[in-house]
């Protein structure tokens, strides 16, 4: 029997529940999102290259202004330090204009495919100090665990996958490149350039499909860390919505707190009407103010003999009227006023009561 218990606990800390909307916020404020760096990594590709087809002819035009400045106005002047400076200074700044657009378009595909990722995330979790970094063992074990493994044997036949298609490109960049010596010097650098376009389109598009596998293969991943035994799920529940017994006790107190306030305000009703065993109704009256007559306090049952055992002690008139006591009792709460279809049924009732106590109401 001890054993089949075991094995019901071993049951119930299994991971097979779906994870919750607050586990995925907790994790998500851990920095726990699902991202593949590959996504990113393929469309800096396609960008990059893109950018270079179209502004590679801008490119070629500066480093042709630059080569005619120096074979002209800089060969035939004088290398003076000051003049040095500012050669040098021009070479860079020609080389920041001529890389400037790759740099940018790189850094704006960045952001854009983790933002598409990720959304906006901004935690420190990820950086926080953790005694277990440090230790040595630790580190060994992710080293050479089932996960490091896995990513390394993707790693590899992303390298082999990309590589075998860059390979088949230049075999045949290879078996025409003894023609590109007998060409003019423009075509051969178009054919180079083709061909460059070619390998970057093609890797570009073996990147996206590697990017598009790894994304499934981390949603599957992410979804598996983030299960959640039915433990977990039931101590979250008791988490966010309370213990259910904490919770009883607590309404049972706010009932107890409830009746008690209730009961003290019995002793200043008017009077009290009654069904007469199972229903009670304690109204009050007040002449001096606009309202209508109002409810104390009502119950049934237990409540009801307490209402009347109070309404006996501070000599409150209890007015037997079976129909009205239960019309009271299920249309009017305690706090609020009598309605309009029961005006004249308590004024009559209110009326008699003063008639008992020798004063005359105005209702």
């Amino acid at each position: 029997m001890d054993n089949f218990k075991f094995n019901l606990q071993l049951f119930s800390q299994e991971k097979t529940e779906k994870a919750t909307p607050k586990k995925r916020k907790d994790a998500r404020k851990k920095g726990q999102v699902l991202k593949s760096p590959e996504v990113s990594s393929a469309f800096i590709l396609l960008v990059s290259f893109s950018i270079l087809h179209f502004w590679t002819p801008i490119m070629f035009g500066r480093i042709v202004g630059i080569m005619e400045l120096s074979l002209t106005e800089y060969f035939h002047t004088t290398l003076e330090p000051i003049f040095a400076y500012q050669i040098i200074a021009n070479m860079i700044i020609e080389g920041i204009i001529m890389f400037a657009p790759i740099a940018i378009g790189i850094i704006i595909v960045g952001i854009l495919t983790n933002y598409l990722q990720v959304g906006f995330l901004l935690t420190a979790e990820p950086l926080k100090m953790k005694l277990s970094k440090l230790n040595p063992i630790e580190g060994a074990k992710k080293i050479f665990s089932k996960k490091a493994i896995i990513q390394l044997v993707k790693s590899l036949l992303k390298v082999g996958f990309i590589g075998s298609i860059v390979y088949l490109l230049l075999k045949r960049f290879f078996d025409q490149i003894y023609v590109l010596w007998e060409v003019d010097f423009l075509v051969g650098v178009s054919h180079i350039g083709s061909t460059t376009t070619k390998i970057a389109l093609f890797s570009g598009a073996a990147m996206i499909l590697i990017a598009i596998i790894d994304y499934i293969s981390q949603w599957f991943e992410f979804e598996k860390n983030l299960k959640m035994s039915k433990q977990e799920v039931k101590d979250e529940h008791k988490q966010v919505e309370g213990d259910p017994q904490v919770k009883g006790k607590i309404k049972e107190q706010q009932r107890s707190m409830a009746m008690s306030r209730m009961m003290q305000d019995v002793p200043k009703a008017d009077v009290v009407i009654t069904n007469p065993t199972h229903f009670a109704i304690a109204i009050k009256y007040d002449q001096n103010s606009k309202g209508a007559p109002k409810v104390v306090a009502k119950g049934k049952n237990h409540v009801a003999q307490k209402i009347k055992e109070i309404a006996e002690k501070e000599d409150i008139v209890m007015y037997e009227d079976v129909k009205l006591a239960r019309a009271l009792y299920k249309s009017v709460d305690i706090g609020e006023q009598i309605p309009y279809e029961f005006y004249k049924a308590v004024a009559e009732v209110l009326a008699f009561v003063y008639r008992l106590k020798g004063n005359v109401g105005n209702f």
